[in-house]
């Protein structure tokens, strides 16, 4: 087995023909989007060190999760669980806080997320209107979602060059 594993919580995105039904693809990322009590599930089953578990991953460029795209196995020693939400003050999210030994959170300018957005979007093939349509209308207010609601973590790095 890895001696650490990602655990991705945009492996918990909900599929685009779910958002479409709901009407809810121009949020796409927001809090209300994601599989949250299948997050929590798996995280429960992590907590309980079962001796394999298959986690979802999502594929950036085509724009859904993968089932199963890796595996923490028992002899796994290190589980970083990644995203936005994880500090979330609000329910369901806020139920997963117990399950963490410990909370890192990275924080940086609004400037340099707009950048960083903007250059995520651009990098994935995206026209320079669509990004800075897309992180105004939708990343933007998640990141100031996160911004007002999240918990203190046990550790903040303040600016980090990516």
């Amino acid at each position: 087995g890895e001696t650490a594993v990602v655990v991705p919580m945009d492996g918990f995105h909900l599929d685009n023909v779910v958002l479409e039904k709901r009407s809810q693809r121009n949020r796409k990322g927001a809090p209300h989007t994601f599989d949250a009590a299948g997050f929590f599930h798996l995280l429960q089953r992590i907590r309980k060190a079962e001796p394999e578990i298959a986690i979802p991953v999502f594929d950036r460029a085509a724009d859904l999760s993968r089932a199963g795209a890796d595996i923490i196995s028992a002899d796994t020693k290190f589980i970083l669980v990644e995203g936005l939400y994880l500090l979330l003050q609000r329910a369901p999210w806020d139920q997963m806080l117990p399950l963490f030994d410990d909370s890192i959170f990275l924080n940086a300018t609004l400037e340099e997320t707009e950048r960083r957005l903007i250059k995520r979007w651009e990098d994935l093939g995206r026209d320079a209107e669509f990004a800075k349509h897309w992180m105004r209308s939708n990343d933007l207010p998640n990141a100031q979602t996160v911004i007002e609601e999240s918990a203190k973590a046990h550790l903040v790095f303040d600016q980090i060059d990516l």
